[in-house]
């Protein structure tokens, strides 16, 4: 229940993004980004920072602020921040140009590197990493729309291009609609998380006192298992998998 509430909440921030439309509340969300923005230019990153947050734990927000976030961020040297919120702002704005080249910078500084695996079916859908969740649904429901819409005129004009356009957009249809379908199924298994602290101890169980298996170091990007007992059971690898302080990390979609 909790992956679908975050799940509806991405849904809704990528469908009504509230950033550069702010709705005022006495002091607006205008105001606020407004603040943020001209402390990050006075080299005030923490003032900036806190703008940032507050607008997103006050539900403004979109790409461009998580965006700005990672930037101030890693003006602070917080590199496992930094890529919290980059990723973040590439779930929601996954071509622009700015953010990719950050991205880059801040995981050419990681010291951990998960070992990236894809399956035929990811490499089949490797476009999917350009589109927004919402853009797949606009497309999903404006193919499905000219479909019905075609298959409608057919019924009464049977002309030859019809029947061709009907067989085109059933393609298109079925491809955008396994397409969608794939793209909700990664959002909703998307465990990765990121390291925040500088150094942790990966542990052989979830107690202070058990053996220390290995170190992973800020910004790396794990995969988050379970968590118990103010501890999660996370992987870079098949060889590296153990445990860690749940504070030490937080997950990319769904916060810790």
């Amino acid at each position: 229940m909790k992956r679908l509430a975050v799940l509806i909440a991405l849904f809704f921030r990528v469908f009504f993004p509230t950033t550069e439309g702010f709705c005022a509340d006495g002091d607006s969300a205008e105001d606020f980004f407004f603040k943020a923005n001209q402390a990050y230019r006075e080299d005030r990153f923490h003032d900036a920072v806190d703008g940032y947050r507050h607008l997103l734990e006050n539900g403004h927000g979109n790409g461009h602020i998580h965006y700005n976030l990672g930037n101030a961020y890693l003006r602070l040297n917080d590199l496992g921040r930094a890529i919290l919120f980059y990723e973040r702002a590439r779930l929601l704005m996954p071509r622009d140009a700015d953010l990719n080249f950050n991205l880059r910078f801040a995981h050419d500084q990681i010291r951990d590197v998960m070992p990236v695996s894809r399956s035929v079916i990811s490499q089949s859908f490797f476009w999917l990493d350009d589109l927004t969740f919402s853009e797949l649904f606009w497309s999903f429901f404006v193919l499905n729309v000219s479909f019905f819409l075609i298959l409608l005129i057919r019924l009464f004009y049977r002309a030859e291009w019809t029947y061709y356009l009907f067989f085109i957009l059933l393609i298109f249809a079925m491809i955008t609609a396994a397409a969608f379908g794939y793209k909700w199924y990664r959002l909703n298994t998307d465990t990765r998380a990121v390291i925040l602290n500088e150094e942790v101890n990966v542990r052989s169980g979830p107690d202070p006192y058990d053996t220390v298996l290995f170190k992973l170091h800020e910004g790396a990007i794990v995969k988050q298992e379970r968590s118990e007992d103010g501890w999660a059971l996370v992987h870079l690898s098949r060889e590296k998998r153990g445990w860690v302080p749940a504070k030490d990390l937080e997950r990319i979609l769904g916060g810790k």
